[in-house]
């Protein structure tokens, strides 16, 4: 897997609009052009109108709601693994991001069956849109956010894997169709997704993410030091900080 990651919109052209930020990226393109980077760099490689087929896993665990997901902002991080670990694994992503793709549905299993599922680490995601494809990357943040705030963060991971899965299909159906195989009210969440009701949980997550330096997706901390996110790097620096 490339090393190369997408880069981040200038920290001042703050999330609202997402089509703002794209605009101006715009403006830079021709300079991009001639830097040898791999990836998209926030200009829409990866589609969000939901017009490619999805392919929505049928098996999923069912959750029970526990409310309407109005609830105070911001969110919690999604963990997973030991919350009261020594070692916390801390990854930013974007949903729109073919590299985070790459990085969860490859490295995130290694992980989980070797740190995560024996209680070795705790881990947690974060969401940095950049955006990689407006405005999927921002409404899909916000759909694996309306899981987690309707039936916790074990809902949260199957939903963000699914989105992840079909991420060429980013859009209304996908988040509908998603939550409904786990047992949510698939029309709530594609309107929670669509006006972007987790908005300040996104723009929290995205504002700590500059502070700690993030410019690129996804960027993986471990007890707070910058690593590659590759299984090689990232155990390495598990195994040195337990």
């Amino acid at each position: 897997m490339s090393s190369r990651r997408e880069s981040a919109t200038d920290s001042s052209d703050e999330t609202r609009p997402p089509s703002v930020n794209r605009r101006r990226a715009l403006v830079g393109t021709a300079g991009l052009a001639t830097t040898a980077l791999a990836g998209c760099l926030g200009l829409g490689a990866s589609g969000s109108s939901g017009s490619s087929s999805a392919n929505v896993d049928s098996d999923l665990p069912c959750f029970e709601s526990s409310g309407t997901g109005s609830v105070d902002q911001p969110l919690l991080a999604p963990v997973k693994g030991d919350p009261e670990a020594s070692v916390t694994v801390a990854a930013y992503e974007d949903f729109a991001c073919p590299h985070c793709r790459d990085y969860v549905l490859e490295v995130v299993p290694e992980l989980q069956s070797e740190f995560i599922e024996p209680g070795m680490i705790r881990y947690e995601h974060h969401d940095f849109p950049l955006p990689v494809a407006d405005p999927g990357s921002y409404t899909a943040a916000n759909a694996a956010r309306a899981a987690q705030a309707r039936a916790g963060d074990e809902a949260f991971w199957v939903a963000a894997e699914q989105l992840f899965e079909n991420q060429d299909s980013l859009g209304t159906d996908l988040y509908s169709t998603v939550a409904d195989e786990i047992c949510l009210d698939g029309g709530a969440v594609s309107d929670a997704a669509t006006n972007q009701q987790y908005e300040a949980t996104v723009v929290a997550d995205r504002e700590q993410g500059i502070e700690r330096g993030v410019d690129a997706t996804p960027t993986v901390f471990v007890n707070g030091n910058s690593v590659e996110s590759t299984f090689d790097a990232i155990s390495s620096a598990i195994e040195s900080a337990r």
